[in-house]
């Protein structure tokens, strides 16, 4: 057989099958593409399979216009990817590939690349709730949240019976057959079980890690550990600080490795448990101790469906469900009196169920979590009431406290967070109060050039604009983060102030006191120097970088 390969313009498997004439089955093609991959020609290989992946899966498909000036890292980064995962795992990959018609769509080609690579499909589904993604691939990459099936009930079962066994047959468990779900690192099984409390049979579901998922993973962050090393020592290309990249990329594999740290989750959703008893309307599920363990969570089973399912509400307001759900995610966590406010992190649709007949939202999933401390949660508040009044020194002032790294010696940092400050003033009409969203896009805006933030306020902005598309999936435009939290507030005033007390010093309350006494005045000016922005809509937007999502999504992309 030959050793080397030459992919040009013909499909994969005309290009192999000169190597792999001989090999009948699939395993014999898997085995011989392995070999190949691990032999004396290894980086040949992987350069020719880069090459090719490159051009099946165009780049320029998956970076939306709007992030253009990424293509370039992102394709290098998909490159590293390709040349260093281990030929145990990319020789399956390649031979599934050459038994895809050469006319396969490339959301297709992607999503069965990413399958069994739990680091690549969870940051996939990150990347699905970009709004500004190409349709089709932002279609496919959402099947991630409901298409992944690559575990058996039988593995399942059997992984179940060998961490519980004894309490298998102490609490008369009876698991159901089938896999209820499944997601990047865990399924899900129905269970029935004898609480020894209440001497009930109840329902309940194990969360189980998936077998492969331990080598994989572990894989996974290592990958994504060197391509920050990688990264970081390149300069600078088109306008993108290659460090500040690393450093995003080394806080998501951090963060990524909590989804795989269950007596993390376990210990948060007591916590959990703990805020939201208190929240009307708001149900988290509650752990079974006594059959859960290092790899498995066994929780009660919640019933309801998607919150963004029209089926769900049967004429109920979806507008008051909608400020509910940003209420329990956002409002209570930022008003609450501990000192690390934890809030859920990743809040897509499929992690909250309404609950018809109890008329309850139930909130899942509560593995990516983070906590902001109280200094962080100051500054963001700073940051929002600074731009209500309009005050762009204050609100630099604000961004300045919540960058994270080394000092700004020479000044280019202030100097981009001055132009996006001013930017984002400048985009806003008058005669209309922004909302908290506007903040989170200045953050992003300003880490899209290179700016470093923490990962707690990396996480906090992503989970923002994950909720900000359900909430509009489930009643449009009409509900404002803004409204919604100064609607909690009024119904708190009593925590509220006490929280506003603990987390704003008199220097801070001096500076907005001064600021709202000087606000008519730069309003003033700014109206002067731009007459239209009295009249929103007058001219048409231009996208500038402040509009751009979270740098999660697009460090998604790189990964």
């Amino acid at each position: 057989m030959h050793s080397r390969i030459k992919i040009d313009r013909e499909p994969l498997q005309k290009a192999l099958e000169p190597f792999l004439r001989g090999c009948r089955t699939a395993a014999e093609r898997i085995s011989a593409v392995q070999g190949a991959l691990e032999g004396e020609s290894a980086r040949h290989w992987r350069r020719e399979l880069a090459r090719w992946t490159l051009r099946v899966v165009p780049v320029d498909l998956l970076v939306p216009e709007i992030y253009r000036r990424w293509r370039p890292v992102v394709r290098e980064a998909m490159q590293f990817v390709v040349l260093r995962l281990s030929a145990a795992r990319l020789a399956p990959k390649i031979v599934e590939q050459m038994t895809l018609a050469p006319d396969t769509p490339p959301q297709t080609r992607l999503l069965r690349f990413i399958a069994k690579v739990p680091a690549l499909q969870k940051l996939g589904q990150v990347l699905a709730r970009n709004r500004n993604l190409d349709p089709g691939v932002r279609r496919a990459l959402t099947q991630l949240e409901n298409g992944i099936s690559d575990v058996s009930s039988h593995e399942i079962r059997r992984l179940i019976r060998r961490e519980v066994g004894p309490q298998v047959a102490a609490l008369d468990v009876d698991l159901d057959p089938a896999i209820l779900s499944e997601a990047s690192v865990s399924a899900v099984v129905r269970f029935r079980w004898r609480n020894p409390e209440t001497r009930r049979r109840e329902r309940g579901v194990f969360k189980v890690l998936k077998p492969y998922v331990p080598g994989c993973y572990a894989e996974d962050m290592r990958i994504l550990q060197q391509l920050a090393a990688h990264l970081a020592r390149k300069p600078s290309a088109e306008g993108i600080r290659m460090t500040g990249v690393a450093d995003t990329l080394t806080e998501i594999r951090l963060l990524l490795e909590h989804e795989v740290d269950f007596r993390r989750e376990q210990t948060t959703l007591l916590k959990a448990l703990r805020l939201y008893r208190s929240v009307p309307g708001i149900r988290v599920p509650h752990v079974i101790q006594l059959l859960s363990t290092d790899s498995i969570t066994a929780l009660s089973d919640e019933q309801g469906m998607k919150v963004t399912d029209a089926q769900a509400y049967a004429g109920r307001n979806r507008r008051r469900v909608a400020e509910r759900l940003a209420e329990a995610l956002v409002a209570v966590p930022a008003l609450a009196r501990d000192l690390d406010a934890v809030f859920h992190a990743d809040p897509h649709a499929g992690n909250v169920l309404f609950d018809r007949r109890r008329n309850e939202l139930v909130i899942l999933d509560w593995a990516l979590t983070e906590r902001l401390n109280r200094e962080q949660r100051k500054n963001v508040l700073m940051l929002v009431l600074m731009m209500l009044l309009r005050d762009s020194s204050g609100m630099m002032k604000a961004v300045e406290k919540l960058c994270a790294g080394a000092r700004d010696r020479d000044g280019a940092r202030t100097r981009i967070i001055r132009d996006h400050v001013n930017r984002c003033l400048d985009r806003l009409p008058l005669m209309r109060l922004p909302d908290p969203m506007e903040a989170m896009r200045l953050l992003d805006g300003i880490a899209l050039e290179g700016v470093r933030f923490p990962a707690a306020l990396l996480v906090f902005r992503k989970a923002c604009f994950t909720l900000d598309g359900v909430l509009e999936d489930v009643a449009g435009s009409s509900v404002r983060l803004d409204s919604v939290i100064a609607r909690y507030a009024a119904a708190h005033p009593v925590e509220t102030a006490a929280t506003l007390v603990s987390l704003l010093t008199p220097r801070n309350w001096l500076s907005l006191d001064w600021s709202a006494a000087t606000m008519a005045a730069r309003v003033s000016a700014r109206a002067a120097l731009r007459p239209w922005s009295w009249l929103p809509g007058i001219l048409p937007a231009v996208p500038d970088s402040d509009q751009m999502r979270s740098p999660v999504d697009v460090s998604t992309v790189t990964a």
